[in-house]
């Protein structure tokens, strides 16, 4: 299993719900790769200073999450460098319009209209290479990432068609509860770190009195009923993420809420989500703190990374026949 998150941000608990939290199970019962993609990164402008930081940043948030070390592959991205190798193999059997019609593509190229550079096109070939290296068999995604493993899995039968069974297959693990949080001020659109209204994202380092600020100046609608419709998009978006973290079904989070106003409702669903916060920013600043163990870490996860994928390049490179010599 593969899958990675990049640090050009504050993490936001819809990266938590739909991907961390997730990892954190998968652990235990696959062989896990999970990396922080600071080359996909710099597909728009970073501050490298800050890129750096945020890189350490986001590895103790893994850690405080619950991932253990013995258990995964945690590693930085760019200390792997067959990544940017296997992408440019897998560039030779890739199509500039498959890249052109990528649905990330066009809303950065919307975003940054002053940097759209090749980084972006070729971002989907570079997560394809990220989970082709690995001979992943699944990649735990949230449904906007799905086209991405759908690209992924058409490259790796494109090569083996062409050159032989080289890749696995992958295919995407969606889980339903939690897997799409959406913007606490437009619920028709996914919550982002990079939105400009800063009550629509609640990040995992808000202290409690933010989260429940925010939940509580969340949209709605002018109804009074809790429960879970296409047509009420606020509140079903809130429904969900209370369920995502009070651990139980949407049906049960209906049940709780019977009849209760949207001002209790929404304080209610703010509560649970900074209870489960606050110890988890506790454990991500002692781990931060100490950086040697952080270092270590990492470096431990990027040399089992960097085997597994060595193997899997070297047999690529054999295939398309690139001389290695003896």
């Amino acid at each position: 299993m593969y899958s990675a998150v990049q640090p050009s941000g504050n993490l936001t608990i819809g990266n938590y719900t739909g991907s961390i939290r997730n990892w954190v199970a998968f652990q235990n019962d696959y062989d896990c790769y999970f990396a922080i993609a600071n080359m996909h990164a710099i597909t728009v402008r970073q501050e490298p200073a800050q890129l750096r930081s945020r890189t350490l940043e986001l590895a103790a948030w893994y850690l405080a999450c619950g991932l253990d070390a013995d258990k995964c592959a945690l590693y930085v991205q760019s200390q792997v460098p067959q990544h940017a190798e296997l992408t440019w193999v897998l560039n030779s059997l890739t199509y500039v319009g498959e890249m052109q019609r990528m649905t990330q593509f066009k809303d950065k190229c919307a975003r940054h209209a002053d940097n759209i550079n090749m980084g972006l096109m070729d971002y989907p070939v570079l997560m394809a290479a990220d989970i082709l290296l690995y001979l992943a068999d699944y990649v735990p995604v949230g449904v906007d990432q799905k086209q991405h493993v759908e690209i992924a899995r058409d490259i790796a039968l494109r090569f083996n068609n062409r050159y032989s069974e080289t890749f696995r297959i992958p295919e995407p693990l969606i889980l339903k509860t939690g897997a799409k949080i959406m913007s606490l001020q437009d619920p028709s659109k996914k919550m982002s770190k990079s939105d400009e209204n800063p009550n629509a994202c609640v990040f995992l380092a808000d202290d409690r009195d933010t989260v429940i600020r925010k939940f509580r100046r969340a949209v709605t609608d002018s109804d009074n009923r809790v429960v879970f419709s296409e047509e009420k998009q606020g509140i079903s978006n809130l429904l969900g993420i209370y369920a995502a973290f009070a651990g139980v079904g949407i049906e049960e989070a209906e049940k709780t809420f019977a009849g209760v106003g949207y001002g209790e409702f929404k304080t209610a669903v703010g509560e649970t989500v900074a209870d489960v916060l606050a110890p988890i920013q506790a454990e991500q600043k002692r781990i931060l703190a100490d950086k040697d163990y952080l270092n270590g870490i990492l470096k431990s996860g990027a040399e089992r990374a960097y085997k597994a994928a060595r193997k899997t390049l070297s047999k690529v490179y054999r295939k398309v026949g690139f001389f290695q010599g003896d």
